[in-house]
């Protein structure tokens, strides 16, 4: 598993997202939603954090497709 800034991760009825990732540390978001970003700020070392993540699944939310231009074959 590799851990990156900005991952969203459910464990339970809970969403973790990792605000910043440091060398030694990580600080995390605790949210009930993660589409409204709303929850409480957490700072905890790697190894914490990973003994957290233990049964969590890593969330992969979809961005909207972006539509490109049509080729008018000119």
């Amino acid at each position: 598993m590799k851990l990156e800034q900005g991952q969203i991760w459910k464990k339970g009825d809970q969403y973790l997202r990792i605000v910043e990732w440091a060398r030694l540390s990580i600080e995390y978001k605790r949210m009930k939603d993660p589409l409204t970003k709303e929850g409480t700020l957490h700072k905890v070392t790697k190894k914490e954090f990973c003994r957290l993540l233990k049964d969590a699944e890593l969330v992969v939310l979809e961005k909207p497709a972006v539509e490109t231009p049509e080729d008018d074959g000119m």
